[in-house]
């Protein structure tokens, strides 16, 4: 029958030849391995960097003896002091060894208390790596929850915009079809000056409608619903729509707007209607932010079966500080009561979500007062690109 023995660390039974104690899971070979010296064999096996004594591997043993009745307090300074003599040149002794030539302690009790603080050293770590596992899963637990805290507080703001913008659409479509019946004098004639309030009010009608078509179109893709029609487009044709709609403003603003398109520009597979409202509001982006006298120039070239677009401009640039946001929705530049640029904040964020449903990705190079270079790249078609119908964002 196996005998048992008590845990040094636990003073748990266990039987003799138990690797461990069940209770602490002590290691308990390890106290039998520096007893009979066979660690320190082991590890001097393993390289000159390796202790040449068992106590090496225990942080201030003079203390733990003294903690643990081994040996008294004067017995410990007795051993300090004869270890301060010894003689210049040669090899220290280490606490332990001075206590044992002195007869203060047996060196079998000595390597009984370096087996005891080590498997106390053992323990203390074990449950320190059990504290820090159990920190790390609530941690990852708050942060679970923080995540899916956020994604619903996303979805109620999409829902919540898109809410709004149909409420909003309602009474506009009333405002723009009365605006329309006066302006043609279909509800009697007008003045001069009466015409030119109408010509400002659609204009301003126009705008409101477009800024509440961007609120619509960021609830859908943020809902998940921004589907794709891909099929053969001319990105040629597509971006001289895109300059001859920009012009007007261009104009006012005196900005140079061109392009550097050919005309053996091969056809992409995009979605024709998102691609073009990609491409006009980065366009009227650049315009904006770009002062008079500037320039804005859409370009594209094909490189194998691939084409990169471009939208540049020599407008005011991005702060570096304001560069990682600009994508993000409701963000404007100058954020300010008395802010110079309008808009949502939505157009860039928009922008993104589309290029991103088309497998590209957004890019921009930029320096604060030098201009800015939006890219992005779409598949040529007939070059081994696959054409789907249809997809969704």
């Amino acid at each position: 029958m196996s005998r048992s023995v008590n845990c040094p660390n636990c003073l748990a039974a266990i039987p003799a030849d138990a690797a461990a104690c069940p209770t602490c899971g002590a290691d308990i070979q390890l106290m039998l391995l520096v007893a009979d010296g066979r660690l320190l064999d082991q590890m001097r096996a393993h390289g000159a960097q390796a202790p040449v004594s068992a106590e090496q591997l225990v942080p201030r043993l003079g203390d733990y003896l003294v903690e643990q009745g081994y040996v008294t307090t004067e017995q410990l300074q007795t051993a300090l002091a004869a270890q301060a003599r010894s003689p210049g040149g040669s090899a220290r002794r280490l606490i332990g060894q001075t206590l044992v030539a002195l007869g203060f302690i047996a060196p079998a009790s000595l390597d009984e208390a370096i087996a005891r603080q080590l498997l106390a050293l053992q323990t203390a770590l074990l449950e320190a790596n059990h504290t820090l596992e159990q920190r790390v899963a609530e941690r990852t637990a708050e942060l679970e929850s923080a995540l899916a805290r956020l994604t619903e507080i996303n979805q109620l703001k999409a829902n919540f915009v898109a809410n709004i913008s149909h409420e909003l659409r309602t009474p506009l479509t009333h405002i723009k079809g009365y605006s329309a019946l006066l302006a043609d004098a279909t509800l009697g004639p007008l003045t001069g000056q009466q015409q030119e309030a109408l010509t400002i009010t659609a204009t301003a009608i126009g705008r409101l409608e477009s800024l509440i078509n961007d609120l619509i179109s960021y609830a859908a893709a943020s809902r998940g619903e921004l589907n794709l029609n891909l099929r053969p487009v001319s990105l040629a044709m597509v971006a001289l729509q895109v300059l001859q709609h920009s012009q007007a403003k261009a104009n006012r603003q005196q900005v140079h707007l061109s392009h550097t398109l050919t005309p053996d520009l091969p056809p992409v597979i995009a979605d024709e209607e998102k691609l073009y409202w990609t491409l006009l509001q980065l366009t009227d982006n650049a315009i904006k932010f770009t002062p008079s006298g500037g320039r804005v120039v859409i370009g594209a070239v094909a490189e194998a079966d691939i084409v990169h677009i471009t939208v540049q401009d020599s407008g005011i640039g991005i702060p570096a500080a304001n560069l990682d946001g600009i994508f993000e929705p409701f963000q404007q530049l100058d954020s300010s009561s008395t802010r110079r640029y309008g808009g949502t904040g939505l157009g860039l964020a928009l922008v993104q979500r589309i290029v991103e449903a088309h497998g590209s990705r957004i890019e921009v190079a930029t320096a604060e007062g030098q201009g800015s270079l939006f890219s992005f790249s779409l598949p040529c078609y007939g070059a081994g690109a696959e054409l789907r119908v249809s997809a969704r964002g």
